[in-house]
């Protein structure tokens, strides 16, 4: 029924269009100088839209359509890679409320100084997962770094994994309860109120594959524990699906490690600004405009490019 829902709802969005294109139509062809102004700023409404319906096209994935679990983990340069990657969390936060997405954060470290040392997302949504796989990669800041007394200028690195979420029902995702060993703990963070003295954070592992996962931002340990398996889902689906099709890059894209001459995108804010993807060569001069969430256009060049690079 969700998918049948999700159909419909996308059939009437070209249906919607086709009749607004077709009203157009008829008003320009009354020929009514007094209407111009009407039908020239209907035509520009329709052009963007049309525009925007045909991007989505391009995401025709088994899971594009769903939703996401993002992940940023924090890479070479030290306080100024964690304050780094808290940025990002910004950035890509800041994005899924422009798209008119849900985030939710199931698991976050804050770093010791400054930023976040890792933290995962669910953004949910339809084709968050779709428009999202684009940003799986490592991303470089060059700035002047606020944490070093020269005030010189650094560079920081931080890996962005995008995951697919697995739907419990999904065939490829078979989790055995006897596979996994769970341990509770106490969370960590900030002192005084926010100690938590129950044990409420969950720590997951897939005994077969060695994939741990922990989940300690709710206040409910079931909560935590839910969350966890959502993870160990997702990342079950990547590797079965790695499995399956032998192009990693296909759904996740080939791990790197974070750190020099193995970025997707830099964001240079000294000594001058641009943002620029290096496989697609699509760059923008306004860096705060980006790290401020906007990222549709990174995300519609490396669609685009993929489109004409398959076979």
């Amino acid at each position: 029924m969700k998918q049948l829902s999700e159909l419909r709802d996308e059939v009437s969005l070209w249906t919607g269009l086709e009749q607004r294109i077709n009203d157009a139509i008829e008003l320009s062809e009354l020929n009514d100088s007094d209407l111009q102004v009407e039908i020239e700023k209907e035509s520009a409404i329709i052009s963007t839209q049309l525009e925007k319906l045909s991007l989505s096209t391009l995401l025709n994935g088994k899971y594009d359509h769903g939703n996401a679990i993002l992940t940023i983990n924090t890479g070479e340069g030290g306080t100024d890679a964690q304050d780094w990657a808290g940025m990002l969390e910004r950035m890509y936060l800041r994005w899924s409320e422009r798209k008119g997405y849900q985030t939710e954060i199931l698991d976050e470290t804050e770093g010791e100084e400054a930023g976040i040392k890792t933290v995962s997302i669910m953004v949910t949504g339809q084709y968050a997962y779709g428009y999202l796989h684009p940003e799986n990669g490592v991303h470089r800041l060059v700035r002047l770094s606020p944490y070093d007394s020269a005030h010189r200028r650094h560079t920081s690195f931080a890996q962005v994994e995008i995951l697919p979420e697995a739907a419990q029902e999904d065939p490829l995702v078979t989790i055995n309860p006897d596979d996994l060993k769970i341990d509770v703990y106490k969370s960590s963070g900030a002192g005084g109120q926010n100690v938590q003295k129950n044990a409420t954070a969950v720590r997951i592992t897939h005994i077969p594959t060695g994939i741990v996962v922990s989940c300690q931002n709710e206040r409910s340990q079931m909560q935590n524990r839910d969350n966890a398996m959502r993870v160990l889902r997702a990342r079950l689906l990547s590797l079965a699906q790695i499995a399956q099709d032998k192009h990693l890059a296909d759904l996740r894209g080939v791990y790197q490690k974070a750190e020099w001459g193995s970025q997707i995108r830099s964001y240079v804010l000294h000594p001058y600004q641009m943002v620029k993807d290096h496989r697609t060569e699509f760059e923008v001069g306004n860096s705060q405009s980006v790290l401020d969430g906007d990222l549709d256009g990174f995300i519609e060049a490396f669609l685009r490019q993929k489109k004409e690079d398959r076979p």
